[in-house]
């Protein structure tokens, strides 16, 4: 039997940073936030926008990406469901650097600009996470640039799949990742037949294995610090 999907309230209660909030301030999350539908393909928000909402993923996965001046497509990271992002770019006070766009149909959650600013002024456990959050992302672009300036296709989808379990960045995500080989394609630099043959590759080593709906991961830490 399908379960019923998650409501806006849920989502926004069971995040790593309510826990943080008095009940005051929960209830203005709560009666403020709302959130957005966007299929696939569709443009979550756009490279120059300007920054009205703090977002999170409800269910589904986005991508972050730009394309270079000669047209080449670049996908920084991917961000599935439970992930919030954007706070960078709020904390700048700059418009947005990178499009993120829906890699399936995907429920966005938008908190808005003057509830974030109001948290951080006002709550030092918010703040607490948000520089976790910080440091968290910092960690996972400095090891992306290095899987892409030096690490080969196999290498590169085994980092890409490792890097989607971040306990703080996406919290609650399963070892049943919800993701297809195209999906793992776009967010590795790999087209959909190299991700394939990548994924069959890291599953006769034992690492993860390829079931219907997703991908089972076995070996977390190997994963990790796979080299072909």
């Amino acid at each position: 039997m399908n379960m019923p999907p998650i409501t806006l309230i849920d989502h926004l209660r069971g995040t790593i940073w309510a826990r943080t909030l008095t009940a005051d301030e929960m209830a203005k999350v709560e009666a403020s936030c709302d959130e957005i539908f966007v299929p696939k393909g569709g443009f979550v928000c756009r490279k120059g926008d300007p920054l009205p909402y703090w977002l999170g993923i409800i269910e589904g996965l986005v991508k972050m990406n730009n394309f270079s001046p000669s047209g080449k497509n670049v996908t920084f990271t991917g961000v599935p469901t439970g992930g919030w992002f954007g706070e960078g770019s709020l904390l700048k006070d700059d418009r947005r650097k990178y499009d993120v766009i829906a890699l399936r149909d995907t429920r966005v959650a938008r908190m808005p600009r003057t509830v974030f600013d109001d948290l951080l002024e006002h709550s030092l456990p918010f703040t607490r996470f948000l520089l976790m959050q910080l440091n968290e992302r910092l960690g996972q672009f400095i090891g992306l640039v290095e899987t892409d300036r030096l690490l080969d296709v196999d290498t590169r989808v085994a980092r890409c799949l490792a890097a989607m379990f971040n306990a703080h960045l996406y919290p609650g995500l399963d070892t049943l990742v919800q993701i297809s080989q195209e999906e793992i394609g776009y967010l590795s630099g790999a087209s959909r037949q190299r991700a394939n043959q990548a994924l069959q590759l890291l599953e006769r080593e034992g690492l993860l294995r390829l079931d219907y709906g997703g991908i089972r991961v076995l070996d977390l830490e190997g994963l990790r610090h796979f080299q072909a």
